[in-house]
């Protein structure tokens, strides 16, 4: 028999592989929430404007009630039959209430009815999002205000390039996660346009109140645009171009704490809560959590590819190719939300070995830039010179295997005899963080100058140390 929610036009029914490309209820269902506000948005409106009686709104709205609370319960029975959500819950309604459930859809199509669905359901998933990386922001914010003054080596081309300090490092992410955060707040903004009342695509001859639905659901306004609104995917798209980098700057992260938990580095470890052991090798910690968190960012950059390869050839305004939009969707928010709980979970988790990182920061030569600039401040030397200067000295300590701090000063002043022992005093890794005051620099009073103001902002998050 034919879908009786459609069926009308058909005398026969669809083939068994088109009811199989045609269903969507095995994933959309996860909109029932948003489903059901929606429709109880819409009623009401439908009674406040005389399209539908108070009583028959009525009626309607406890039947929705209804469902809301068997699906809350995990009793309602989705049929892949009926489709999609939208269907599956208003033949349940039918069933609850009769005919009178048929007024529901009245100056609504299911193209604006799951074109307002998505927006409700990306808008809360923001929300949620936010929540998470500002936790993931707190997690860093304290471990640089611990480590304010634990001095290691920073790096350019993965080369040891000059000391600087790991709470430095740690507040290099929560930068970054600011600005994912002000990413998806403007996607929010972007998509709190309502397109409930646009209909199938050309809006509706029904008197309806569509200010009145986008206030009742949250949202700033009516869509201007009925075409647009129908076929519009645009809020998917920045929300997952918007998660594809925030995903990216998470695996950079997770890439660094596989590289310090390693023993070729030995910056840092993993507890037992958030490492592997091997199969067949007894002695392996494996940093599986944040290779999985890096790993990760391709399915999520891979949604928002596919997506876009969905909308980029459609004509106005709905096609059911867009069927498709929500499953990359679902997909990488959901891989999204882990990978950051997971790495907040590893960034509180982490034990670092500030003396590892010390002795690190002192070798290969990072301090060589002190010197060069020694030079320019000391001797009014230009920089470009002193940089060659300062380079014949590093192959003299590279000559003798040793750092520049051990040569003597008579072998410094081999190359520029104006060199004074005071030099010595730039040599030190520790001292060379500490001189890198300059607004954004690493020094440690910096460090900690903008942990606290990050903490002072992240309250006002609701979070807390």
């Amino acid at each position: 028999m034919t879908n009786t929610m459609w069926g009308g036009r058909f005398a026969a029914s669809p083939a068994e592989i088109m009811e199989e490309i045609n269903a969507s209820i095995d994933f959309d269902k996860r909109l029932w929430r948003h489903d059901i506000l929606a429709s109880k948005a819409h009623v009401t409106m439908l009674a406040a404007t005389g399209i539908v009686t108070k009583k028959d709104a009525r009626e309607i709205s406890k039947g929705l009630d209804q469902i809301l609370a068997e699906m809350e319960a995990g009793k309602f029975k989705f049929s892949r039959a009926l489709e999609d959500i939208h269907l599956n819950v208003e033949s349940r309604l039918h069933k609850l209430i009769g005919p009178v459930a048929g007024k529901l859809h009245t100056a609504r199509s299911r193209n604006d009815q799951v074109a307002t669905d998505f927006k409700l359901y990306v808008r809360d998933e923001i929300a949620g999002l936010d929540a998470a990386f500002a936790a993931l922001q707190l997690a860093l914010v304290t471990m640089a205000l611990e480590h304010a003054a634990t001095v290691m080596p920073g790096f350019t081309h993965l080369q040891t390039a000059q000391p600087i300090t790991f709470g430095h490092h740690c507040l290099a992410y929560v930068e970054m996660l600011a600005r994912d955060r002000g990413r998806f707040a403007d996607a929010a903004k972007r998509l709190s346009e309502c397109p409930l009342g646009s209909a199938a695509l050309a809006g509706t001859s029904f008197p309806i109140d569509r200010n009145m639905t986008a206030k009742a659901l949250g949202f700033t306004k009516p869509t201007a645009n009925s075409l647009d609104a129908v076929s519009d995917r645009d809020f998917a798209l920045e929300t997952l171009a918007d998660a594809s980098i925030a995903a990216m700057h998470l695996s950079r992260l997770a890439e660094e704490i596989v590289l310090w938990t390693s023993p070729q580095f030995g910056f840092a470890r993993l507890s037992d809560g958030f490492s592997t052991g091997s199969s067949i090798m007894p002695q392996k910690r494996n940093p599986d959590a944040a290779e999985l968190v890096r790993a990760k960012t391709g399915r999520i950059a891979g949604a928002f590819q596919a997506l876009l390869m969905v909308m980029k050839g459609l004509p106005l305004a709905y096609a059911k190719d867009m069927q498709e939009d929500k499953e990359p969707v679902f997909d990488a928010l959901d891989a999204l939300k882990l990978g950051v709980a997971a790495m907040a979970g590893m960034v509180g988790d982490l034990e670092i070995n500030a003396d590892a990182m010390r002795q690190a920061a002192g070798r290969e030569y990072a301090t060589a830039t002190d010197l060069a600039d020694w030079l320019v401040q000391n001797l009014g030397i230009p920089f470009r010179e002193a940089h060659h200067i300062t380079g014949q000295i590093v192959a003299m300590a590279e000559s003798k295997d040793c750092d520049l701090k051990n040569l003597k000063l008579s072998e410094i002043q081999a190359v520029e005899p104006r060199v004074t022992k005071h030099v010595f005093a730039v040599l030190d890794p520790s001292q060379s963080a500490k001189s890198r005051k300059s607004q954004g620099g690493t020094a440690p009073t910096n460090v900690r100058r903008e942990a606290r103001r990050w903490i002072k902002r992240l309250e006002k998050d609701g979070l807390s140390r």
